[in-house]
């Protein structure tokens, strides 16, 4: 039987030091610092892109133009809307890009023209926007004007 003078003092461990905190904490301190910095950047990267919209002047002007436009629902003449669809756009393009002449182009030109700036319209597929104002009765459904309206919005947000 063991004594309680045979037996030796007790020996404590050392103090434990809150620094330098072991490699898994090192780790994890390193991936919320990253993580922290990659939500920041996805912020800015997709609140960046509709203020630099709202910046252009000109393609500001030509939405608020384009949505002002009366529309030829329930089987109205679509004829004088088409035509003020092509100035707006020739307009557009006589600002944007002076030096091509394309107040000149007409018809599938015309169109071959837009699409070479934003082929993601897909103006060239619309030939009543260049046809209708010359033909004696045009008429659009609200889908067809709705998609082409639709279109020439793509192509202003995306091209001018």
């Amino acid at each position: 039987m063991i004594k309680l003078e045979d037996l030796q003092p007790l020996i404590l461990p050392p103090p434990i030091s809150p620094w330098p905190p072991a490699p898994g904490w090192w780790i994890l301190g390193v991936c919320v610092i990253l993580s922290m910095i990659i939500v920041r950047y996805r912020n800015t990267a997709v609140t960046a892109k509709p203020h630099a919209i709202d910046t252009d002047p000109l393609r500001v002007s030509a939405l608020e133009q384009l949505h002002a436009l009366a529309k030829p629902y329930d089987g109205e003449q679509a004829g004088p809307w088409l035509q003020q669809l092509n100035q707006l756009l020739k307009r557009i393009c006589a600002i944007r890009y002076p030096e091509s002449a394309s107040h000149t182009l007409s018809g599938r030109e015309w169109l071959a023209f837009l699409d070479s700036r934003c082929p993601a319209a897909g103006l060239t597929r619309w030939m009543v926007l260049v046809q209708g104002a010359y033909q004696p009765d045009c008429r659009l459904d609200d889908k067809s004007i709705a998609q082409l309206q639709a279109a020439i919005d793509i192509w202003i947000r995306k091209h001018v």
